[in-house]
């Protein structure tokens, strides 16, 4: 009797074993859900929908872009959190997932939630003006700022990003202060910025760049170390007089800790072949930003320091949600 209940039990766990196997071995059989935790029309949405369709392709299943905006990316980021760990569920964050971390008090830990897939890309932020402004030069903005502090707004996508922090670093070191105005997304913002209604915008490449090439917008500094090709002719903040200055800012692919490792791994194959595809890596990359495919450890290592080197600065300038 004993050993016939081993012999069943034994076979029991045989059949199962086939069974779980199976459930990722035919991942995805039905639709996958992209979180983007911005509104459309920022750049988070854009480049999404530029690597949909190839990326459907390659896992043979629909992929649904779901737009999750406000509270700086944390609502999106929030659901990405409470997501199941079954593959169905993925992230394109922004560089705003990094430094919420030390901004908001959030119901997670980005490096214990969630599982790195891929960098996708990075690109640099640059600080325009209207072309009704008379800030021609970052210079101009300077010696306007210093003449009268708290009087020039600055937009960006949100509260606590990266264009919002790394614009408290650069006024800080030049001895200005500007107002900040966020917006719940950057295609809120880029509307109100071409449209004249804030005098300046801090942004990535995606969304800005049609307006700095038909003149409505003006950069007057980008945040990479040099010159950039996405911004011909404009100089960085590190060659206008502050040499340690360098914000680039990034999207990253995420999905959810606890993710079967077969399926993490197929979603990065996919993914990589998606991104890299060459009218796919194009279209992106005429954006004003270059594609970043990596491993999920070189994705994970960015993500940590991110969240450490922007998390010294906003402690040090007290940035909160509030700011």
């Amino acid at each position: 009797m004993i050993d016939r209940r081993l012999l069943l039990a034994a076979a029991t766990a045989g059949l199962a074993a086939p069974r779980i196997g199976g459930a990722q071995g035919t991942w995805p059989d039905r639709p996958v859900r992209i979180i983007v935790p911005f509104p459309p029309g920022g750049s988070v949405d854009t480049i999404a929908r530029i690597f949909q369709a190839k990326l459907a392709e390659g896992l043979g299943r629909p992929v649904v872009i779901d737009n999750r905006g406000g509270a700086s990316g944390s609502i999106g980021g929030s659901e990405m959190a409470r997501a199941a760990p079954d593959g169905y569920t993925w992230m394109l964050a922004y560089d705003n997932e990094a430094t919420n971390q030390t901004v908001m008090r959030l119901p997670y830990r980005a490096m214990e939630a969630f599982a790195p897939v891929s960098l996708v890309a990075t690109g640099p932020l640059a600080l325009v003006a209207h072309k009704d402004t008379p800030y021609r030069t970052f210079q101009d903005l300077v010696d306007a700022a210093k003449r009268a502090p708290d009087t020039i707004g600055y937009a960006t996508s949100g509260v606590g990003g990266l264009a919002h922090v790394s614009t408290t670093l650069l006024s800080s070191q030049a001895g200005i202060r500007l107002t900040h105005v966020p917006y719940r997304g950057g295609g809120p913002a880029v509307q109100d910025a071409v449209a004249g209604n804030v005098p300046l915008f801090m942004s990535n490449i995606v969304i800005i760049s049609q307006h700095i090439r038909s003149g409505t917008l003006r950069p007057l500094g980008v945040t990479t170390q040099g010159e950039t090709r996405h911004v011909p002719g404009a100089r960085s903040f590190a060659q206008q007089g502050f040499g340690d200055f360098v914000a680039p800012t990034w999207w990253a692919f995420l999905g959810r800790a606890g993710t079967p490792e077969p399926i993490l791994r197929r979603m990065h194959e996919a993914l990589t072949r998606a991104i890299t595809d060459a009218d796919v890596k194009a279209k992106i990359e005429e954006q004003g930003c270059d594609v970043q495919a990596s491993s999920p450890e070189v994705c994970g290592r960015f993500l940590a320091a991110e969240i450490e080197k922007w998390g010294r600065v906003i402690r040090a300038n007290n940035i909160t949600a509030d700011s």
